[in-house]
């Protein structure tokens, strides 16, 4: 089966086409009928007639953007058509909102009339909150652009023009830092003179290329001013004509240091590529295939050519979805008026820095966990690298806020939580935890310090102020891999083999000499197991908090911190906690990871503190012990633990949360079945802290609803230990471990 045959399977699948519309209020009750429509619905009708602006508090429109085409240029397929275009245009709301979490109205006028296709766009203003004109041919895409923006008073945006300058203009920024030149020294040459070469030549000028530096070539050579004169060139390609001799694309690149290529593939030769100045910069942007291919273009010289293509199966693809669902998330948040110079310019900035931050690891995977470290090789971020959303949208509502695009004011610090909390219910909870660990950061040293992973979350915690992070391992080791990593941060160091820990060995042969341990035994753990070195250096009070297990399996990793650390004055066991985040929902499922079988008394002691843990996240502990059983339904050993266990809470002066059981799990979790059922139960809602009977339950329990439930889930979380020592996975990613490293900055603040 051909891709076609794929794509037209995909597209009639039932419900057919790629969208559909939602509701987001409840409609369950005739109340909410009428609230949702008659007669209730006249109020904020009334509200919007006498302030217009009340519409983006009552309605969809603060979210909705237009897609609109009439099919005039469709990429790859030309002149096809309003009908022929709605998948493509469906496809790009799917991108939006995929992307940037909004919705869209795609929207297909057969009108060839270019002033006809203003006046049905500028009609549908009372609609939507932004425009997206998409698929227009030039010339007219430019007039019916400048005629909408004149009319509009909310966001038009041709993503064709604009979106291809953005994103190409970020590459450029690096590109140019990396061949070491001034963006005001390029020479710049264009291969294609339509849409979005014009709008790009206009938007490099903009960056600070000057304008005389750069020449547009269209089919019939380089647009001199001869052809202006002789009236071939139309009035948006003609401010670039040049004052030269009438010449072909391959006498234009002749020692430019750029070339972009907007046109159709095949066209450049190595020859050509080899007459460019050193270290040329080329944006090969032709679909699908390039002006020059990749590797033509790599090998036809000996010095370093920094490629772009508009293609994923090479590095630094110049891909628009980088830009326009970021643009409009930013021009909406703050409801602008426009997409000027000045966002645009701020969304290519915003892309470039965040091309030299370290990549998540969850990226690196999407890709084929091949390397992506600034250089020639990674210009741009990736378009599903999730921080463009909070690290490129602020910058666009700022710029629209600084040039008095915006009608609305946002406090900036506060809108990037908004916008990192929209990539999932994970992300607002951990960035409770993160800002109070920022608030006070404290020591925690991370035992596996050698290792590239950990290496990369210490700079990351560094960098946003998280913790003061001590890498244990080997100095040179270490120096080398950041190095390697191209981070740029003064790493703390502690190198069991320096000499200087003789004070540890002292500590752990005192702790465990009536133990077994030999001070030899002693001397040779500190100096060669990393767990054990960061458990003294905590319990000695070098370090307020610990992170292990990486490269460990759990058990190994934990039986160190339990040796020398040691449980909480008021706590006799240990117990692994994770956290679970549903769209609407927070759960905290204990114990996963510790306590094989644990009796009533482990049961009680660890719910109590997997209810401090859910505290710390600001959420206040709703508890169930979990069984087979309802409230004595099943009298058994097993059901009496947990009946027992909830004894003894009810019977804790200290016990201020809600606590019941032994009860089924969608008993716990289902309010109709706990409040209909079992009216006499302590918890009025649903439990939000879920206690296992055992260590298989707890186990098979959370991996099921992250599963199947589509949860993420952070954690383990080491609770009861006497100081903050937390054991990861191994595996875990970095995010994982600064998320992790947050948690145990929190357990380190309340000690």
């Amino acid at each position: 089966m051909t891709l076609g045959d794929d794509a037209r399977d995909y597209h009639r699948r039932p419900p057919a086409g790629k969208v559909e519309i939602a509701t987001t209020k409840p409609t369950n009750t005739q109340r909410d009928l009428s609230l949702a429509y008659s007669p209730g619905v006249a109020a904020p009708c009334r509200d919007i007639a006498e302030d217009e602006n009340a519409a983006y508090e009552y309605t969809a429109k603060g979210n909705l953007v237009g897609v609109v085409s009439n099919g005039s240029a469709v990429l790859g397929l030309g002149d096809i058509g309003a009908q022929a275009s709605k998948p493509v245009m469906e496809g790009k709301g799917v991108l939006f909102k995929r992307f940037a979490d909004i919705d869209v109205f795609d929207v297909e006028f057969d009108h060839d009339d270019p002033q006809a296709f203003v006046e049905s766009v500028a009609a549908m203003e009372p609609t939507f909150g932004g425009i997206n004109l998409e698929d227009i041919r030039a010339p007219e895409c430019f007039e019916i652009e400048e005629s909408l923006r004149e009319r509009m008073d909310i966001p038009v945006f041709h993503d064709d023009q604009h979106g291809t300058a953005i994103i190409s203009g970020a590459a450029l920024l690096n590109a140019a830092d990396i061949a070491d030149k001034e963006l005001s020294s390029l020479n710049v040459t264009f291969s294609g003179a339509g849409a979005a070469a014009t709008a790009t030549a206009r938007f490099y000028v903009s960056l600070g290329i000057p304008h005389e530096n750069i020449t547009l070539c269209d089919i019939d050579g380089v647009l001199s001013e001869s052809r202006a004169e002789a009236g071939e060139l139309d009035e948006y390609a003609e401010p670039f004509a040049r004052g030269v001799d009438d010449g072909d694309l391959e006498d234009a690149m002749e020692g430019a240091d750029v070339l972009v290529g907007l046109s159709v593939g095949g066209i450049v030769s190595q020859e050509t590529v080899r007459s460019m100045a050193d270290d040329p910069i080329i944006f090969a942007m032709a679909n699908p295939e390039p002006e020059i291919a990749y590797e033509d273009a790599k090998e036809a010289r000996d010095d370093t050519v920094i490629m772009a293509t508009g293609r994923s199966d090479y590095p630094n693809q110049v891909n628009n979805v980088l830009g326009f669902p970021f643009i409009f998330r930013g021009a909406l948040d703050v409801r602008a008026t426009e997409i000027n110079e000045e966002m645009k310019r701020a969304a290519a900035e915003a892309l470039a820095n965040l091309a030299r931050q370290d990549v998540p690891d969850a990226v690196v995977k999407a890709y084929g966990d091949g390397p992506l470290q600034f250089g020639p090789d990674y210009l741009i971020p990736k378009p599903l690298d999730q921080r463009v959303l909070y690290e490129v949208t602020p910058a666009v509502a700022e710029a629209a806020m600084k040039s008095g695009a915006a009608r609305r004011e946002r406090d900036l610090d506060d809108y990037r939580e908004e916008l990192e909390a929209r990539l999932g219910k994970s992300r607002e909870m951990m960035r409770v935890v993160l800002n109070k660990a920022a608030s006070n950061p404290k020591r925690v040293v991370l035992a596996e310090g050698e290792d590239e992973k950990m290496i990369r979350a210490a700079s990351q915690l560094v960098e946003e102020g998280i913790a003061e992070p001590i890498l244990v391992g080997r100095t040179k080791e270490i120096l080398r891999t950041a190095e390697d990593l191209g981070l740029d941060f003064d790493p703390t160091i502690a190198d069991p083999e320096s000499g200087e820990w003789n004070h540890y060995v002292d500590h752990l042969y005192e702790r465990r000499q009536r133990k077994g341990l030999t001070r030899t035994e002693a001397a040779e753990l500190v100096r060669g197991d990393s767990n054990y070195f960061a458990s003294v250096m905590v319990e000695v009070g070098d370090a307020d908090a610990m992170l292990t297990g990486l490269t460990h399996h759990y058990p190994s990793a934990l039986r160190p911190p339990l040796q020398i650390i040691g449980t909480a004055d008021d706590a006799d066991y240990a117990a692994g906690v994770y956290m679970l985040t549903f769209r609407n929902r927070v759960i905290f499922c204990a114990d996963a990871t510790v306590n094989l079988d644990p009796d009533e008394n482990v049961l009680a002691e660890v719910t109590k503190h997997t209810a401090e843990l859910a505290r710390r996240f600001n959420v206040e502990p709703r508890a169930a012990l979990l069984s087979y059983s309802d409230f004595g339904s099943v009298t058994n050993e097993g059901t009496r633990k947990p009946r027992n266990a909830v004894e003894q809470l009810h019977a804790d002066p200290d016990v201020d949360f809600p606590v019941d059981g032994e009860m089924q799990a969608d008993t716990a979790l289902v309010e109709e079945m706990l409040t209909d059922t079992y009216d006499f139960a302590e918890l009025d809602d649903p439990a939000n802290v879920l206690v296992f009977p055992n260590l298989e339950a707890g186990n098979i329990g959370y991996k099921l609803l992250q599963r199947l439930g589509g949860a993420e889930a952070i954690g383990p979380m080491l609770v009861g230990m006497d100081k903050p020592v937390h054991v990861l996975q191994r595996g875990d990613e970095v995010k994982d471990i600064v998320n992790l490293a947050g948690v145990a900055v929190v357990d380190a603040q309340s000690e």
